[in-house]
């Protein structure tokens, strides 16, 4: 049994990564049993822990054990989408027998702690808060039920309990910690904690590293300052010392994203041009530190298929044995039974309105004639998990549920989770990425689907800039001049762009020229193996962020 009073890593760290992380995340995509996750934030949390565990890095991940996750994906009676909440049930993750007290809006709330072992899953060691226990109150233990429930102050209790909580944890266990790494700023509330027990904003910010990845500001949480002072947000600390290192003045939201930046030694964004943009975006607003980049990745022994990266010769073959077994859930779903033969376009991933899902629809005559194509045809699929109160994105979701009726060739598929991004990624041909630049921030399902053997069709955004050659390796639109056109007219160039790729390049290379076709999937496979890699990645926290000075 292990003692989880005076916790130890149960293995002995590499000495290139001896200094120790605490890694802070509101979710986490480790595997497709544990459903604590939304979307890219999760899978990239989810590769580093894997890669940080195949490295022997001193870091332990905390998270949020979700009681519902963030939702079922089912459908209506006319398949549009239907967001259910089930309880879920994990007996791989161990009870620590951990349990303490934090304040939540002014009251005591129980906490405990769970563990999931690094044998179970091959991450670092997991520790998962919980205030679902009959010693709170209803309402504290619905503060762990939904992810990115949208109550602003359930929101609040949510960063009070990740942040505040796991860095009490830590505590706990008695698990000194040299650098606490916050994956997007809902679990700054640690850093309160940390100025708390030191007493000392120097010290925190030798401590404090901040992820971000989002893109434009507005996008960056904010909440009333009243209102988390009120809910305990900033734990004891006074008000007047709390404006002091945050910055921010009466009158002002609580910037919980220039917050972070101001308190902490070091921040990231998650593409070179993700970097560009966000020192641009910060650097109106004094105090904030540096901010460099370290680009996103996803671990290849997870994602990858291995028999086509072993048997060169063979990806012809292996790809359409792919897309056989692939397909089946596809008709499982939506009773459409596809060709392994037929060129296959994939758009899966998180919907929302910048990442413009349905961009293809946009022409709708050019639409008709790709889809009509009998000398060159095509497949079309598209999955993903619109946020459940997002109703713009889920009516574009349900207007492609529609559209698909009237098309054999055109499927929508649910439940967007691990296992089915897998599977689609494995079917595809060609992996459709549409976001509007340059509000990606980095995007990362392009690089799994490389790994499996598809071809990106993407815009500029993102990692894209970073990996794609167009035409040698992926497919490019060409960056329209987003600083100085309106969103309109970024469009009309983007379909423009979109549909020439597809007519004159993607489709005659693939059925006239299939040689030319494997060179440029299989170029993409070797290019995002050497350097889209999650070990890659993990190695670059520790270089250029951990041990960085200030």
């Amino acid at each position: 049994m292990t003692d989880f009073r005076k916790f130890t890593l149960p293995y002995t760290p590499a000495e290139e990564y001896s200094k120790s992380v605490a890694y802070f995340s509101m979710e986490f995509a480790i595997d497709q049993p544990l459903k604590i996750y939304s979307g890219g934030l999760g899978f990239l949390a989810g590769s580093h822990m894997r890669s940080a565990w195949k490295l022997r890095q001193n870091l332990v991940g905390i998270g949020i054990l979700w009681k519902y996750g963030y939702y079922d994906q089912a459908r209506n009676r006319d398949q549009t989408l239907h967001p259910t909440w089930t309880e879920k049930m994990y007996n791989f993750l161990e009870d620590t027998g951990i349990r303490f007290q934090i304040d939540i809006h002014r009251s005591p709330v129980w906490v405990k702690a769970l563990y999931l072992r690094p044998e179970v899953f091959g991450t670092v060691p997991m520790f998962f808060l919980s205030t679902d226990v009959p010693e709170n109150d209803y309402l504290a233990q619905t503060t762990c039920h939904y992810l990115y429930d949208p109550n602003p102050q359930t929101k609040l209790a949510q960063y009070i309990l990740l942040g505040k909580g796991g860095a009490k944890l830590l505590d706990e266990i008695g698990l000194e910690r040299d650098v606490y790494h916050l994956n997007e700023a809902h679990g700054l509330p640690a850093a309160f904690y940390l100025l708390e027990k030191l007493k000392s904003a120097k010290k925190v910010k030798q401590k404090l590293v901040f992820t971000t990845h989002t893109p434009e500001e507005a996008g960056n949480e904010k909440h009333d300052f009243s209102m988390c002072y009120d809910m305990s947000y900033f734990g004891g600390v006074a008000e007047e010392e709390v404006r002091e290192v945050s910055g921010i003045h009466p009158g002002e939201p609580f910037n919980h994203s220039l917050c972070a930046l101001r308190m902490a030694r070091i921040a990231n964004g998650v593409s070179r041009l993700h970097g560009e943009v966000s020192r641009e975006m910060w650097g109106k607003y004094t105090g904030i530190c540096k901010i460099t980049s370290i680009t996103n990745a996803q671990e290849f022994d997870y994602w990858a298929d291995k028999k086509l990266y072993e048997e060169p010769k063979a990806y012809a073959a292996r790809k359409k044995e792919l897309k056989a077994e692939g397909f089946r859930t596809v008709a499982d779903q939506t009773g459409k039974i596809l060709d392994p033969e037929v060129l296959t376009i994939v758009w899966a991933r998180r919907f929302a309105a910048y990442k413009r899902p349905d961009l293809l629809l946009w022409d709708f005559e050019k639409f008709l004639k790709l889809v009509n194509n009998t000398r060159s045809p095509v497949q079309l699929i598209w999955a993903g998990k619109p946020y459940p109160h997002d109703y713009s994105a889920i009516s574009t979701f349900n207007y492609l549920v529609n559209v698909s009726k009237s098309f054999p060739n055109m499927a929508v598929v649910t439940g967007y989770e691990l296992a089915l991004s897998r599977t689609l990624k494995n079917v595809s041909d060609v992996w459709l990425n549409t976001p509007r630049v340059p509000r990606e921030a980095s995007g990362t399902s392009g690089m799994t689907a490389a790994m499996a053997g598809a071809v990106n069709l993407s815009t500029d955004d993102g990692w894209i800039p970073e990996f794609a050659q167009n035409g040698k390796n992926a497919f490019v639109i060409p960056q329209a001049d987003y600083k100085n056109l309106s969103t309109e007219e970024q469009d009309r160039h983007d379909i423009r762009h979109l549909y020439d790729l597809l007519e004159n390049s993607i489709l005659p290379t693939y059925y006239e020229k299939p040689e030319a076709w494997i060179k440029i999937a299989r170029k993409g496979m070797e290019d995002v193996k050497k350097t889209f890699n999650s070990d890659r990645m993990a190695r670059e926290y520790y270089q250029l962020l951990y041990n960085a000075k200030k």
